[in-house]
């Protein structure tokens, strides 16, 4: 298997970059963002509690979290490989993440980070809000995103530069010259 992990501030283009490596790669894409969007649409317990949480820019508790990464895994057996958009966000996280690889006798290969700046996130997250009418992107709420983002998800860099595994690439420009440029960089990983 080839497992992916894709980091970024949130508007850095993981989904995007993400849908893109798992079809170039075959490799399923597991994306908490969406699960999460979902069970909130069908108004399940889950969705219910992570809506609370996602209104004021929060993080939805590890356990639950683990549950449906560990559930979305199972599903998906046959995979080659698995690309992980949005999870871990937190140290805590990576390590249940490095165990459930462990106990499913897997391994993440590679850890991408797209690095974007603060006002290109907001500005991103802005239109984004405007064109899908999403409510949870206002300019408050990708304020405090962006320092969740800091204060929890930034520390992960440092964790995984440590085990080898972390490849920065610049999230600015054209989605296909993004693209391409993770494609370079994970294909080293392949060889």
């Amino acid at each position: 298997m080839f497992n992916i992990i894709i980091f970024g501030p949130p508007g850095s283009g993981k989904g995007t970059q993400s849908a893109r490596i798992a079809e170039k790669f075959n490799v399923k894409h597991i994306s908490t963002g969406d699960i999460l969007r979902a069970e909130v649409k069908q108004k399940s317990e889950l969705g219910r509690q992570a809506q609370t949480l996602m209104e004021k820019g929060e993080l939805v508790p590890d356990d639950l979290l683990i549950k449906i990464l560990h559930s979305s895994i199972e599903k998906n057996k046959d995979a080659a490989g698995f690309i992980f958009d949005g999870f871990p966000r937190t140290i805590v996280q990576a390590e249940a993440l490095d165990d459930l690889m462990k106990e499913l006798e897997e391994t993440i290969d590679v850890v991408v980070s797209l690095d974007v700046p603060d006002n290109e996130v907001v500005d991103r997250l802005l239109k984004r809000a405007e064109i899908e009418g999403r409510k949870d992107d206002n300019k408050e709420t990708i304020r405090n995103r962006l320092n969740v983002y800091k204060e929890q998800t930034a520390p992960l860099l440092a964790y995984y530069m440590k085990q080898g595994k972390l490849e920065s690439i610049n999230g600015v420009g054209s989605i296909d010259k993004i693209f391409e440029d993770v494609v370079s960089t994970l294909e080293k990983y392949l060889s």
